[in-house]
């Protein structure tokens, strides 16, 4: 199992924290300003973060991009996780290596997605030694149709949080806790499509990286 030389999982004074993934962490930030981090998750994690620890300098930078899939991260985390040179990397991605089976016939296999999740995660262990932060894919579903995509998103689920045990993450379950969500108000309410946050999902998202990372 690989450990990682860093041991405490609360962010430290004068850390950056680089958020990745595809549209739920892109949520429309800024390419030009690294201060506008968009309408999501990330950016409501750094407001609560800074607000509840301002006597540390931490710095989030958000390089989610929109439609992307774990081997569009792979192509681009040189110059949008390596050269950045954060001192923790949180990830979110899968969803859509399972949405394009089935709006492209373009199939992410749970195989290739598990080797290039690894590869991310090692050079970044390898390179920067530093802390990471698996997050959960997740769906609901609706519409519909959405169930069906559970054979294809299920094992991509299973990769996360095997890769989170084996690279020591923090791991933000998030699966589980929207269908349990879902109970307590309508399924629209979090995710109109199954997969894309409301203000109120992206909240939600936000709590259970703060809890992760011990800050909540």
């Amino acid at each position: 199992m690989i450990k990682n030389s860093q041991t405490s999982d609360f962010i430290e004074d004068n850390a950056i924290v680089l958020f990745q993934g595809d549209s739920i962490t892109d949520a429309g930030h800024s390419r030009s300003n690294d201060d506008d981090l968009g309408h999501g998750y990330a950016a409501m994690v750094a407001a609560w973060f800074s607000a509840m620890y301002p006597e540390k300098h931490v710095r989030f930078l958000n390089r989610g991009i929109s439609g992307n899939r774990v081997k569009d991260l792979r192509a681009r985390w040189q110059v949008d996780c390596l050269d950045l040179h954060p001192t923790w990397v949180s990830i979110l991605i899968g969803v859509n290596d399972t949405w394009r089976r089935y709006d492209s016939h373009d199939p992410t296999s749970t195989e290739a997605y598990e080797r290039d999740y690894r590869a991310i995660l090692e050079v970044v262990h390898d390179t920067l030694g530093a802390r990471l932060i698996v997050m959960e894919p997740f769906l609901l579903p609706i519409p519909a149709d959405r169930e069906g995509w559970r054979v294809d998103l299920d094992p991509k689920i299973a990769v996360a949080r095997k890769l989170a045990r084996e690279f020591d993450a923090l791991f933000v379950p998030l699966d589980g806790p929207f269908a349990a969500a879902a109970t307590r108000r309508e399924m629209e309410f979090w995710l109109p499509d199954g997969v894309h946050p409301t203000p109120a999902g992206h909240a939600f998202i936000a709590q259970a990286w703060l809890r992760s990372v011990g800050a909540l």
